[in-house]
């Protein structure tokens, strides 16, 4: 039951650049949203917050992890 450290560290990394790449998406989705919209709910700017600490949470981890986005 071997297994390469390395191989399984670039896997996971590639899954956590994928996963800020999306993140990033949706935040700027939601930001176009909220510029367009005039009169928006508070469940709108909800979900702009969580998106917002989702994106900020996996960058922070790619910092700790070293990775280089391109």
């Amino acid at each position: 039951m071997f297994f390469n450290k390395q191989k399984l560290r670039k896997e996971h990394d590639e899954k956590l650049v994928s996963l800020i790449k999306q993140s990033k998406q949706e935040l700027d989705n939601l930001q176009q949203i909220e510029d367009l919209v005039d009169d928006f709910s508070l469940d709108t700017i909800a979900q702009k917050k969580i998106a917002e600490s989702k994106y900020f949470y996996l960058f922070k981890e790619a910092r700790i992890r070293k990775i280089k986005l391109h």
